[in-house]
C-alpha cells in the first residue's frame, strides 16, 4: 500500500512506522501527536484504520498552517505548490532564495511547502532570529506537482472532519489527553547541536520532558515516545530512565542517510519507549515487546537481501 507524504521532513518516522503501529491498541478512539512534524505515524495510523480521530499539534505555527491547508483546502494547497514549482523553472536557485525571503516575512504555508520540497535533505534550519535559512538542494526541483497533488488529496481525505489541529506547547497538549487516547511523541532529539538546535523553532529540555512523561504514567496514560538513538558508534542523548514508568526498545531504522551521503554504511538505531499503562493495556510482556522488535529487524534484513 502506497503511503502519501506531502510534507517532506528530515527525521520522519516513515521507516519505522510499521513497528510503531504494532503497539497501538485495537479500536483506538483518538491518536494525539504533540510534535506532529510531517505526521508519518498519524498518516500510517489513518491508512490502516488504527485510530478514529486525531489531535495533531506542533509549536511550529507555519507548519500547522500548512497542515490546515492540506487537510481543509487541498485543492488550494496543490494549486499553490504547482504555481511555485512552475515559476522556478530555469532559475531554481534564485527563485528558492526569493521564496525563502518572502516566507520569512509572510509565513505563508505554500511558501513553506515549496521550501521543504527543495531544501537540502528536507531538513529545516533556523537562524538565531527564528528565520528559515536552509540552503536549496540544487540537484533537484522538488516533488513534481502531479505527485504532490496526489499526496495532498489523499492526506486530506484521511484526516478531514476527524482531526483537531493546534499549535501549542507540548505540555498544554498533554493536559488534554485522557486514558482512552494514545499519545505518540517524536520530540526534538537531544545532544545533536548543543544548547540550541537550529533544526527546531523551540527546544525540549530533557529533565522537563522526563518529568512530563512520569506525570502521564501517574495519570494512567498510554504513550509511545521516539527520543534518542545512535548511528554507528555515535550515541545521541541520554536514555530516559525506566524509573519514570517506561520500557525501552531499540529499533533498527535502516541505513543512515547522512552516512550514505558521506560514503559510509552506518546503520541508525532509534529508541522507542512504551509507557507502563500502554503495556498493561495491550496485555504484553517484555518477551512480547522484544518479539515485535525482532520481527521488524527481520523485515529489514529481508529487504536488504532483496535489494
Amino acid at each position: 500500500m502506497r503511503v502519501p507524504h506531502p510534507i517532506p521532513y528530515q527525521g520522519s518516522k516513515r521507516s519505522i512506522a510499521d513497528v510503531i503501529l504494532r503497539f497501538f491498541p485495537d479500536r483506538l478512539p483518538r491518536l494525539v501527536e504533540p510534535f506532529v512534524g510531517s505526521g508519518a505515524v498519524s498518516i500510517a495510523a489513518a491508512i490502516h484504520g488504527k485510530a478514529g480521530r486525531f489531535l495533531l499539534n506542533d509549536i511550529n505555527h507555519p507548519l500547522m498552517d500548512l497542515w490546515d491547508q492540506i487537510i481543509n483546502a487541498p485543492e488550494d494547497a496543490a494549486k499553490a505548490y504547482e504555481q511555485l514549482w512552475n515559476e522556478q523553472l530555469g532559475r531554481e536557485k534564485d527563485f528558492y532564495s526569493f521564496v525563502r525571503e518572502r516566507f520569512n516575512k509572510t509565513q505563508r504555508p505554500d511558501y513553506f511547502l515549496y521550501l521543504l520540497a527543495r531544501c537540502v535533505k528536507a531538513s529545516v534550519r533556523y537562524n538565531s532570529l527564528g528565520e528559515f535559512n536552509q540552503s536549496p538542494d540544487n540537484r533537484r526541483r522538488g516533488k513534481r506537482p502531479k505527485a504532490m497533488r496526489s499526496d495532498i488529496l489523499a492526506v486530506s481525505k484521511l484526516f478531514r472532519e476527524r482531526t483537531v489541529l493546534l499549535s501549542k506547547d507540548y505540555r498544554e497538549i498533554l493536559e488534554l489527553v485522557c486514558p482512552d487516547d494514545l499519545v505518540y511523541m517524536d520530540p526534538p532529539y537531544q545532544g545533536v547541536c548543543g544548547n540550541r538546535d537550529p533544526r527546531y523553532s523551540q527546544s525540549v529540555r530533557f529533565e522537563a520532558f522526563a518529568g512530563e512523561l512520569e506525570a502521564l504514567v501517574l495519570r494512567d496514560m498510554s504513550f509511545i515516545v521516539s527520543y534518542d538513538g545512535r548511528r554507528g558508534g555515535i550515541t545521541y542523548g541520554k536514555l530516559l530512565p525506566e524509573s519514570i514508568g517506561v520500557h525501552r526498545l531499540e529499533v533498527r531504522a535502516g541505513r543512515s542517510a547522512q552516512s550514505t551521503l558521506l560514503g559510509g554504511r552506518d546503520t541508525t538505531y532509534e529508541s522507542l519507549y512504551l509507557s507502563r499503562p500502554l503495556i498493561n493495556r495491550l496485555g504484553l510482556t517484555p518477551g512480547g515487546l522484544e518479539s515485535a522488535q525482532t520481527a521488524h529487524q527481520m523485515k529489514l534484513d529481508f529487504e536488504s537481501v532483496e535489494r
